[in-house]
């Protein structure tokens, strides 16, 4: 792997995550917080630009980092229309969905690119995007749905599950991530699923649509019939549905908390609802694991866990307890996005991969019997 320089940016909700690496070696890292109160006061999150942009400098400035030789300059995706994995250039294009949050998920994440291009203008360098959240892989059998022209598709943590198939292929089995099947977990606020084969994600959740996994805020898989029943008894709108989706399902709508901490925290002191809530997740990802050893057909690698909840050992034992069956289950705990962004960026820049281009057009847009 070359030793070029590049510089990670990871827009969250109060802070902006930052990186700065040598080849693999990061020289300089730091989670820059922002003020919720004056975040509020923008419209959209584009709208941050500028104050987010001047705290990364002000910050870089007051810590002695040098921006001046750095070769690439990518920011965490957001905002477009479903593509297919890989390392894309920060085009007009990508900027324009970004900023008007093409795909109709409003999320700071969409400022990733933004700052990638503010800073590749002022310095020189490229600007790129790796694996954003819009990745859609998946196969079109596992598209379909039993509503005609209603079909599924895919919100997953993309750029830490592919990541971690890649790096656990070349460095434990010592193969390519195109020549092995895994099912790769991302267990943290969200909860994400996946299958792949060929160096592809051919399955797995949409988390933001509601499906998958409860995880802390999100509800998971729920039957379309008792929800209905469930709006009409509690007299809710659609928007406030919406929310049980990504905000405030989860462990949030049943103990109005999301930190699995303090959850697994009130279940040893003997809440028997903490405990029961926190085993019933583990139990759902079970199920999903499951389901996504049939989609690769029982030929699985390895069943690899990531995020901030597989700190856990008693979540990694629970499912190793119940997958370990299938195939080895290795666990990796935290996340790779920071790292997974610049190496995606130097797999390019050494030639393993093409640098892509963003056309704005859906990787998939329907059967033909539904256009």
């Amino acid at each position: 792997m070359g030793k070029y320089k590049v510089f990670t940016i990871n827009p969250g909700s109060t802070s902006t995550k930052i990186a700065l690496f040598l080849g693999e070696e990061c020289l300089f890292s730091k989670n820059v917080s922002h003020d919720a109160g004056e975040l509020d006061k923008f419209p959209m999150p584009s709208d941050q630009l500028p104050y987010r942009r001047d705290m990364i400098l002000a910050l870089l400035d007051e810590a002695g980092v040098s921006l001046e030789d750095v070769d690439v300059f990518v920011g965490r995706g957001g905002g477009l229309l479903a593509m297919e994995g890989g390392t894309y250039a920060v085009s007009d294009l990508v900027l324009e969905h970004a900023r008007t949050c093409a795909n109709g998920v409003i999320h700071p994440a969409t400022l990733g690119p933004q700052l990638a291009a503010e800073f590749a203008a002022k310095y020189g360098a490229k600007a790129m995007v790796v694996n954003p959240p819009d990745v859609d892989e998946m196969q079109d059998i596992a598209r379909i749905t039993g509503i005609k022209g209603v079909n599924r598709m895919i919100h997953l943590h993309a750029l830490n599950l592919k990541e971690t198939a890649i790096r656990h292929s070349r460095d434990v089995l010592k193969k390519r991530y195109e020549d092995c099947s895994f099912i790769v977990c991302h267990i943290g606020g969200g909860v994400s699923v996946s299958a792949h084969r060929g160096g592809r994600m051919v399955d797995g959740y949409d988390i933001v649509g509601g499906d998958g996994p409860m995880a802390p805020t999100r509800c998971g898989g729920i039957s379309v019939a008792d929800l209905l029943d469930y709006m009409d008894r509690e007299n809710l709108t659609t928007k406030d549905v919406k929310k049980l989706l990504t905000k405030t399902g989860g462990f949030v709508s049943h103990v109005g908390i999301s930190d699995a901490i303090e959850l697994t925290n009130r279940a040893k002191e003997g809440d028997k609802y903490a405990e029961m809530l926190w085993n019933a997740m583990i139990y759902q990802i079970e199920k999903c694991i499951g389901a996504m050893a049939s989609v690769l057909h029982g030929r699985v690698d390895g069943i690899l866990l990531g995020g901030g909840m597989v700190h856990s050992a008693d979540l990694v034992a629970q499912i190793t307890e119940a997958c370990s069956y299938i195939a080895p289950i290795t666990a990796y705990p935290g996340e790779f996005e920071m790292e997974a962004m610049a190496a995606g960026a130097i797999r390019v820049l050494d030639g393993e991969e093409t640098l892509r281009e963003y056309t704005g057009k859906l990787v998939w847009d329907g059967f033909e019997w539904d256009r």
